[in-house]
């Protein structure tokens, strides 16, 4: 459980407070004492840096970009404010490559560390990841991609996979991965908006020691999607699935022609589109959201550098698939210098050591992953600090779902007794984090020691006035560079507006419930809207009735997220078909039709038959008035309901006690 309040933590001593040593040579403190030179200004402390940070933006992320070296041309205005979030500018005059800011190493050094369970591993230097993105940079080229255009991957997370990715953005064009365990439908409700210019997939891929077969799905796919495919190897036959599509080559072929040369890139404006990320889906099809080049690489040096103390040549690790948002965070790590440690498949297999088995044989210094693996490796009783030497790694940070109070303990306890813990928070939206670690503070039991420098982080209450004590809407009021750009097809701007602003006027609204603490860290207590969270993978609602309700037996579907054992669990109501009853075939059924239709992350915990499903007075389902129900809280406007009596059958049920 979460804190009820702040009052708890306040009862506690930190579990880890950050060294002298470690607070002088952090890099947030020579940042520190190089804006004060610069500015002639004095900070009593770190919350008055952030203080500053937040009220001199341009100042501040010009001081990121000189303190961080970004290659390009800065240009002489930093920011140009217009009065709405939205229209706020960062280096308005600016021009980069953010692959050129990459794929700023070169020699024999290692770039990246790869394993596939313990199906595959490599190793590739910083010579050896240009001279792969050079040969792909000229593949793509002399297909025609250039500026603008998008490329699709559904791809593992392979170190051909960041290669491919640095090609597309050298060339101006823009990037959007999934990951393979996506059925054909999530797959196209993502890449068929976006019409790419070329899909990349992979021939099969590895999890829990069985090979997985994805050929055809990538023939269906690629049939609907009508673009040139690229077929990368990894756990299958790429020349077979290639020979079989009607546009198909395999990633030799697509490269053969071209010898490593010296690489080109693009610069462009800071504003250039670089990713598309896509939201969740709760209400439809996920929307596609766009992050800029420069915003996202002056974030994520700034979350790297400062937040987390990277130095170059330390070893980065993130458990992350590339269809989550993190995946994205990690391979920036090149940008400071990071050796990037890559995994893909199970955490659990072939036990649930091989995580920090790689951990002692690479050398991680920070070692990313989610609330639910932490907490599942304290229910396993696997206890690293026993069993693995970790004696370079320093930080640990946890995000996806909140950290559990007693998750912060099984860290020190369990895993090292002088790490730093960051929970971070923020989401596909930034493409970043809103609140995180900071190495000049201690860390407190159950808390996020902070928010993000250069962020105007706060939590309202209902009427948009700044709460302290009690829990609140997460905000941000001031605009900051990691905004999105737009959402794909978009062109008025609605729906981005009325995902963030539709709630206060001219204010970020993020939709986590939050709380800041008397240590002035935060606790987030969740999810405010109406998105899934299970195990700390954000899904949407509306992929899941795509696929149930297409299944005779059921009229009619309803899905929520309900709190449970210190994370949240899928549970999924059904409206049966006159005659129809929920046996456990029928269970079995449908949670197959989800697995292979969306995605193994969609399966419910828990399915549920109901009589009816209340509904607005214009037809919609009322997820977020059931969640509320079954969590024994008042519904606020019945009236809008069209059959309100419907409500109480979710009340109670004896189903979700267990």
């Amino acid at each position: 459980m979460q804190p009820d309040s702040v009052t708890h933590a306040a009862t506690e001593a930190p579990l880890w407070v950050p060294s002298p040593e470690s607070i002088a040579k952090a890099p947030l403190t020579r940042l520190m004492a190089h804006c004060a030179a610069r500015h002639g200004v004095h900070f009593a402390g770190v919350d008055a840096f952030q203080a500053w940070s937040v009220a001199e933006r341009g100042l501040f992320w010009e001081a990121v970009w000189d303190f961080c070296g970004v290659i390009g041309e800065k240009g002489e205005t930093l920011l140009v404010d217009e009065g709405h979030m939205t229209q706020t500018r960062f280096f308005p005059q600016a021009r980069l490559n953010f692959a050129e800011n990459l794929l700023r190493g070169s020699g024999a050094g290692d770039a990246i560390l790869f394993r596939g369970e313990d199906k595959a591993e490599a190793r590739w230097s910083h010579d050896r990841l240009r001279e792969e993105v050079s040969r792909l940079q000229q593949a793509l080229a002399a297909l025609g991609i250039g500026e603008g255009d998008r490329v699709a991957a559904m791809m593992p997370n392979l170190p051909e996979t960041l290669a491919l990715m640095l090609a597309t953005a050298s060339l101006g064009a823009v990037w959007s991965s999934c990951s393979p365990d996506f059925g054909e439908q999530g797959v196209l409700d993502r890449f068929g908006q976006i019409e790419p210019k070329l899909f990349v997939a992979c021939d099969g891929y590895w999890y829990n020691g069985k090979r997985q077969d994805v050929a055809d799905k990538v023939a269906a796919i690629a049939g609907k999607l009508g673009c040139p495919v690229l077929v990368v190897p990894y756990a299958g036959d790429a020349p077979a699935l290639a020979a079989r599509l009607a546009d198909g080559r395999t990633l030799d072929a697509f490269t053969a022609p071209f010898a490593p040369a010296p690489l080109s890139f693009v610069r462009l404006p800071f504003s250039h589109p670089l990713y598309i990320l896509f939201s969740s889906g709760t209400t439809g099809v996920p929307k596609c959201i766009v992050h800029s080049a420069g915003g996202t690489l002056l974030q994520h040096l700034k979350e790297h550098r400062f937040h987390c103390s990277i130095e170059e040549g330390e070893k980065l690790f993130y458990f992350t698939t590339c269809g989550w948002m993190m995946w994205n965070w990690l391979v920036s790590g090149l940008a400071c210098g990071a050796v990037l440690c890559l995994y893909d498949g199970s955490p659990f297999y072939p036990d649930g050591r091989v995580l920090f088995d790689y951990a002692e044989s690479a050398g991680f210094a920070v070692f990313g992953t989610s609330a639910k693996y932490i907490d599942a490796v304290r229910k396993a009783e696997i206890v690293p600090a026993q069993s693995h030497d970790l004696s370079q790694l320093r930080l640990v940070t946890s995000t996806g779902s909140p950290l559990s109070p007693e998750g912060f303990s099984f860290v020190y306890q369990g895993i090292k007794p002088d790490v730093q813990l960051a929970s971070i928070s923020g989401g596909t939206d930034i493409v970043s984090c809103f609140v995180l670690g900071n190495p000049l503070k201690p860390v407190w039991r159950g808390e996020i020691q902070g928010p993000g420098l250069g962020l105007a982080v706060d939590v309202f209450d209902e009427n948009g006035h700044p709460v302290r004590g009690e829990k609140g809407e997460l905000v941000c009021t001031k605009a900051f560079p990691s905004m999105p750009i737009m959402f794909w097809n978009d062109p008025e701007g609605t729906k981005y507006r009325a995902a963030y602003f539709e709630r206060f006027d001219n204010i970020w609204c993020h939709g986590d419930f939050a709380e800041w603490t008397l240590h002035g860290g935060l606790i987030i207590h969740g999810r405010s809207d109406a998105t899934l969270n299970p195990g700390g993978v954000r899904i949407g609602t509306a992929e899941i009735y795509n696929q149930v309700e297409q299944m005779e037996e059921v009229a009619e579907a309803l899905c929520i997220g309900q709190d449970f054992d210190d994370d949240v669990r899928v549970v999924l109501f059904v409206r049966l078909a006159p005659g129809v009853t929920l046996t456990e075939a029928l269970e079995k059924a449908i949670r197959s039709r989800i697995r292979s239709g969306a995605s193994p992350r969609h399966v419910p915990a828990k399915i549920v038959a109901v009589a009816d499903i209340p509904r607005t007075k214009s037809g919609k389902i009322v997820e977020l008035a059931v969640r509320e129900v079954v969590h024994g809280r008042p519904v606020k406007n019945k009236e809008a309901l069209a059959n309100p009596e419907a409500l109480d059958l979710f009340a109670d049920l004896p189903a979700l006690k267990d």
